[in-house]
């Protein structure tokens, strides 16, 4: 059996966010994938007591978001609708929350901000 048999390559990023997470790279992170490894997804951060909120994307992919109680209760009242509906100032927090280069961040804030 291959490997990408044993353990789909959705759960193979999603193992590598949770060691980052886990060594402190980052403080929250943020999975896109297919909903049908949620319980999987969902069972793998339980299990090592990882804070996580989920946000549906579509008929077949969710958001994952996990890390942080305090990075998770900031973003929590902006998961209430897509992320493209997202103000250019919680557009900037949640990137910055994210781990996204602060500079790039910066010139996305910009960006948006101009549009509207």
């Amino acid at each position: 059996m291959l490997q990408s048999e044993v353990m789909p390559v959705d759960m193979k990023v999603l193992t590598e966010q949770i060691y980052q997470y886990k060594k402190g790279v980052r403080h929250l992170s943020l999975y896109t994938f297919n909903k049908k490894y949620r319980k999987a997804a969902i069972l793998k951060l339980q299990h090592q007591n990882i804070n996580y909120i989920i946000q549906p994307v579509n008929d077949t992919s969710i958001n994952l978001f996990f890390g942080k109680k305090e990075c998770l209760d900031a973003i929590a009242p902006m998961l209430e609708r897509p992320l493209c509906k997202l103000s250019a100032e919680e557009d900037f927090i949640l990137g910055t929350l994210l781990g996204y280069d602060v500079c790039v961040q910066c010139e996305r804030y910009c960006s948006l901000r101009k549009k509207k």
